[in-house]
C-alpha cells in the first residue's frame, strides 16, 4: 500500500516537516519495519523539495534509529523496529560524563522495580512463572559450575529483571528498565563481576522476590525487590569507592 504524504507549505525547516511526517507514518503503522521508502528523487517530488533537504531528513531519522539507509544501486531507507537502542546509549553517555551518577540509578531503580514487582505479583500467569523458574535454574546452573561464567550470571540476572517487568504487562516499564539494565551491566562487570559472594546474594534476592511473585504477594514482591536494589548497590558503593582509593588494584 502507498503511503499518503503532504506536499510541503511550511518554510524554514522544511527537512523537520518531512521528518515528522514520516516519522508519524511508522508510529501510526502505516509503515512498518521492513518496509522500503520511495527513492530520494520520488521523495523529493512527493513533498516538492530539494534532494539535498531529502537527504538531511533521512540522516536525522536514521540517527532517531527509525530507518537503515543503504546506499547503492538496491539501497534505500528502509523502515526499523523501534527499540530502546539510541536512548540507551544517550544514557551511557550521561553515566559515563558523571552527569547520572549509580545513586540516581539505584534510586531509581528502588523505587520503580519494587512497584514492578508489586504489580506482577498481581498480574502473573501460570506461564509467566515457568518462564521465570527458568531463568532462575539457568542462573543456579552458571552459579554451580566449576568455572562459573561471571558475566553469563550477570546476563541472566538482568533477565531476571527484565521478565519481571514484562509480566507487569506496562511496556513503559519493560523499556525504561530495559535501558537502564543494558548500562548497568558495566558496572557490575568493572567492580563486582568475580564476587561470588555477592552474585549468590543476588540469586537468593531473586528467589524470594519469584515466590512471592508466585503467591501474588504483591507487598512482599516490592519490598523484597527493595531491598535486593539496596543492597547490591551497596556493595557496588563500597567497591567503587575501594578502587578509587586502591587504584592499582583494580
Amino acid at each position: 500500500m502507498e503511503i499518503k504524504f503532504k506536499r510541503l507549505r511550511m518554510k524554514g525547516r522544511i527537512s523537520q516537516e518531512i521528518v515528522d511526517q514520516i516519522q508519524q507514518a511508522i508510529i501510526d503503522g502505516r509503515l512498518k519495519p521492513g518496509d522500503t521508502l520511495p527513492s530520494e528523487l520520488k521523495l523529493k517530488d512527493i513533498f516538492g523539495s530539494s534532494r539535498g533537504t531529502i537527504r538531511e531528513a533521512l540522516r536525522i531519522l536514521e540517527q532517531k534509529g527509525l530507518v537503515d539507509v543503504k546506499v547503492g544501486v538496491s539501497g534505500g531507507a528502509v523502515v526499523k523496529a523501534i527499540d530502546t537502542k539510541k536512548t540507551a546509549e544517550s544514557l551511557s553517555l550521561l553515566i559515563q560524563y558523571q552527569r547520572v551518577s549509580i545513586n540516581h540509578v539505584a534510586e531509581f531503580r528502588q523505587s520503580v522495580e519494587g512497584q514492578v514487582a508489586g504489580l506482577a505479583a498481581k498480574r502473573a500467569t501460570a506461564k509467566d512463572i515457568r518462564h521465570l523458574k527458568a531463568l532462575l535454574a539457568q542462573a543456579k546452573s552458571l552459579l554451580e559450575q566449576r568455572e562459573i561464567d561471571w558475566h553469563g550470571l550477570i546476563r541472566a540476572d538482568i533477565q531476571v529483571h527484565i521478565a519481571i517487568a514484562e509480566i507487569a504487562k506496562n511496556p513503559i516499564f519493560t523499556a525504561v528498565l530495559q535501558m537502564v539494565h543494558e548500562n548497568i551491566m558495566g558496572y557490575y562487570e568493572r567492580f563486582s563481576i568475580k564476587n561470588e559472594r555477592l552474585l549468590t546474594e543476588n540469586y537468593r534476592d531473586l528467589c524470594a522476590i519469584v515466590e512471592a511473585i508466585e503467591h501474588g504477594k504483591a507487598i512482599d514482591a516490592a519490598s523484597l525487590s527493595q531491598d535486593h536494589v539496596r543492597r547490591s548497590w551497596g556493595y557496588l558503593k563500597r567497591s567503587q569507592r575501594k578502587q578509587r582509593e586502591n587504584p592499582l588494584r583494580g
